[in-house]
């Protein structure tokens, strides 16, 4: 049973859930939410409010997912590493510490949150979310300075689009730029994302409406592009996002490794000896095996998440309105983000998965009885039994927010005056139209159609 329950993956322990959300059967998603035993544990609590506060938002119930999402938000920012996490992540596994999220979650929540407000109509209250975005990025800048994936460049383009829409127009140049500059340094692309056409105009038209002409200037030559001055229309505008497909499941993988001296240097080898990773007794704070004790050990199996992506049903989209073609845009893939930040930090996330199989072992190792041992028989069953844990208990952190989408992208339609009919036509494995009203206000509007699944 230990052995059957380590193998199951957290989508798979929530997969009620997760077939009633790809049904669209949102009414029996929040149940399964809520009868599931583990989403209701304190140390998934960040994950319960991630996926209700997502539900109450399909739901179009934009109240109860700004609370939601907002009690996942004071989580993330108050969650601290405790001694307790530390100790059951080296002796157990990482999937029993307090999950904290992804950093991509964290500014997902940013995201949701600002299409609730504005969907509410609370332009002030999604001011003030776009200014969130500034420090949550400036936090993951300086919790760890190696992290390549300390901004992002979507969110960025977000807080442009909110100033806008507010009227804030030096504010909006400011994002747009910040967010332009990202996929400038990155040679035009950013975890898969390759620069916007509507991105570049949009930074451009801020120069110019902010008279900015030596910035307008600038960018035009290392964009390599003119400036296409935007005619207003009666109407206003409609920024129009596109969230597609579901993101990807975290799975496991396993690996095996070796423990070799070199020198009373203990460093784990893979089998293609290609990686390398040192023991760091920093790791196992719980317990340091001295060295006569890691002499005696030898193999590892270890467990690393790893990203699995699902088929997305629909390949191609556009928007339409009275005759004329507008294209969607790629803005965010966060199945690229995901795959490359659990990438990014591998060696680190091995070194802590090897030590933790370490100590098990040495644990184990510790406890055998020597020949003469008068309770040799009862120490005999309790090293064997803590070496059938140290299997058994092994177990990646599979844990994610699971129904985020896999793509977003969106596109700019300029809008009549009066009640304007939209209608997004996209294709793949089926066909299928959605149709949006949108009122022409004369003033920046969003809205957003989600296709998780059919």
């Amino acid at each position: 049973m230990l052995f059957l329950n380590s193998c199951v993956t957290y989508n798979q322990r929530i997969a009620a859930y997760y077939n009633s959300l790809a049904e669209k059967d949102y009414l029996s998603a929040e149940k399964a939410i809520e009868k599931n035993k583990l989403l209701k544990r304190n140390r998934n609590k960040l994950l319960y409010y991630l996926e209700m506060g997502k539900l109450a938002h399909l739901k179009g119930d934009y109240q109860e997912s700004n609370r939601l999402l907002n009690e996942a938000d004071l989580f993330m920012e108050d969650a601290r590493t405790s001694v307790g996490d530390v100790a059951v992540s080296n002796l157990i596994n990482p999937m029993m510490a307090t999950y904290k999220g992804e950093d991509f979650e964290k500014f997902m929540v940013h995201y949701y949150k600002t299409l609730n407000f504005l969907f509410l109509g609370d332009i002030e209250a999604a001011l003030v979310e776009a200014r969130r975005i500034d420090l949550r990025a400036y936090e993951q800048q300086d919790k760890a300075s190696d992290k390549k994936y300390n901004n992002d460049a979507f969110s960025l383009m977000l807080q442009g689009m909110i100033y806008e829409v507010a009227g804030d127009v030096n504010n909006a140049f400011i994002s747009y730029r910040n967010s332009a500059d990202i996929f400038i340094s990155g040679d035009m692309k950013y975890y898969g994302v390759h620069m916007p056409d509507q991105l570049k105009q949009d930074l451009l038209h801020m120069a110019h409406v902010n008279g900015f002409y030596d910035l307008l200037d600038y960018y035009e030559r290392t964009l390599n592009i003119k400036y296409q001055k935007r005619e207003k229309t009666e109407g206003g505008e409609l920024i129009l996002f596109w969230e597609n497909g579901l993101a990807p499941v975290k799975t496991e993988a396993n690996f095996f490794f070796q423990l070799n001296n070199y020198g009373g240097q203990f460093i784990f080898t893979d089998a293609s000896g290609s990686i390398n990773i040192p023991f760091h007794t920093d790791y196992a704070s719980s317990f340091h095996p001295d060295e006569n004790v890691l002499k005696n050990l030898h193999a590892f199996r270890v467990a690393f998440p790893q990203y699995v992506s699902e088929e997305p049903y629909y390949k191609d989209g556009y928007a339409e309105l009275n005759g004329k073609i507008y294209g969607f845009e790629l803005v965010e893939d966060l199945n690229t983000i995901a795959r490359a930040t659990l990438q990014e930090r591998f060696l680190k996330e091995a070194a802590l998965a090897l030590s933790r199989q370490a100590v098990k072992q040495a644990l184990a190792y510790a406890m055998k009885p020597s020949e003469e041992d008068e309770k040799k028989n009862e120490k005999q069953i309790l090293s064997t039994t803590l070496q059938l844990y140290s299997l058994f208990s092994e177990k990646a952190d599979t844990r994610n927010w699971q129904s985020l989408p896999q793509y977003i992208s969106y596109t700019r339609i300029p809008l009549n005056k009066g009640e304007n009919k939209v209608v997004v036509n996209l294709t793949g494995m089926s066909r299928r139209n959605i149709e949006i009203l949108v009122p022409g206000n004369g003033g920046v509007q969003v809205r957003s159609v989600s296709t998780l699944t059919k």
